[in-house]
């Protein structure tokens, strides 16, 4: 049998993963049981936006390697940090409220890293006759995975995974795995979620992109029908969002009181120091009154969070409401009576929507 010739970019990686994040974990392949390994550094994990394949490039070093080598290694993994969540159900300020936690100078943030899109997935597919993994394999992969994130800086007094929004669905796996870990959980009431989510120049992609996945998940907890994913209006589809997202956000609260915290991005982005320190409290990390004192000047509230070249302050934010919420005014009438008329027929839906 031909031996495999040697990969020192690969033996390298495997060297640095029990102690340094520089090591990441990228992408994970279910399939083949095999995961990316890249290399990346302090000031990048600061600039990602999103951990997805946007951070790869032709200069990018990295390896596939066996699955279980890399579980091998995580359970060498040195000095490991508090890890803790930012769920939130869409386009709701995550991505702001994880770059001002960057700001206090001892958070390492982790922003939607796509490996846990990948379990999300997979979780749903737990006991079916199509799932490619069992139990037992779902668990050991997840137990790799936070004790990769675990991982910090000298600096670092806490590790903060910022979530996709679909996969907020996986909060309950994600919390069991450590009792320590706590969560804030990212909302908006339903009016505002809508114009918010209707001013974006993709919203059509991103809700028909989530869509059938989100439908699945709604069918399968409601008991009146709802019209097919393909009959919806806009309106209707960003509704439904806002619903299966704000469902399980409230699904999370009151199993874990205490370790999950739900947070208004209205109220928080109205009183920025006053919202940074209830989640600085929040995750048992000090508060630096000189750096909340300072915090309206922060660069994480002034600049677009997922692409910051691009200015964009409280005042700009509430003037693209104001516009939406012209231009908008007929799909987010119909997302609303949408919502309503489920309420009237769900009492689950009804408390959600009144909540």
């Amino acid at each position: 049998m031909t031996q495999a010739a040697p990969d020192p970019v690969a033996d390298e990686l495997l060297r640095r993963l029990p102690a340094s994040p520089d090591a990441y974990l990228q992408k994970l392949d279910l399939v083949a049981l095999t995961v990316l390994l890249v290399e990346f550094g302090a000031a990048q994990y600061r600039s990602a936006s999103f951990l997805d394949d946007r951070i790869l490039g032709p200069t990018t070093k990295g390896a596939w390697l066996p699955l279980d080598r890399i579980d091998e290694g995580s359970r060498r993994v040195v000095d490991p940090r508090p890890l803790h969540y930012i769920f939130h159900t869409g386009h709701v300020g995550s991505t702001l409220v994880s770059r001002v936690l960057d700001e206090t100078g001892v958070v390492l943030s982790l922003r939607e890293p796509l490996p846990l899109r990948t379990l999300a997935d997979a979780h749903d597919a737990l006991g079916r006759s199509d799932s490619l993994l069992t139990g037992p394999q779902f668990d050991s992969i997840l137990g790799a995975l936070t004790r990769l994130w675990s991982r910090g800086y000298d600096a670092t007094r806490s590790v903060v995974v910022k979530a996709t929004s679909s996969a907020g669905r996986l909060a309950p796996a994600l919390l069991d795995r450590r009792e320590g870990s706590r969560a804030i959980y990212l909302n908006l009431r339903a009016e505002p979620y809508l114009a918010t989510l209707l001013a974006g120049r993709n919203s059509p992609l991103d809700l028909r992109g989530h869509g059938a996945e989100r439908m699945r998940r709604l069918a399968a907890s409601v008991a009146a029908p709802v019209a097919p994913l393909h009959a919806m209006s806009l309106g209707e589809l960003a509704a439904m969002s806002w619903l299966v997202e704000s469902r399980a956000q409230r699904a999370a609260a009151l199993r874990y009181p205490g370790r999950v915290l739900p947070v208004d991005f209205e109220a928080f982005i109205s009183a920025a120091a006053d919202g940074t320190r209830r989640v600085l409290a929040h995750f048992e990390l000090p508060p630096d009154e000189r750096f909340l004192s300072a915090i309206g000047r922060s660069a994480a509230l002034n600049r677009y969070s997922k692409a910051p070249e691009y200015a964009y302050t409280p005042e700009l934010r509430a003037e693209v409401l104001r516009e939406s919420r012209r231009q908008n005014r007929d799909e987010i009438a119909r997302g609303m009576q949408w919502l309503e008329r489920l309420a009237r027929s769900d009492a689950a839906v009804a408390e959600v929507l009144s909540g």
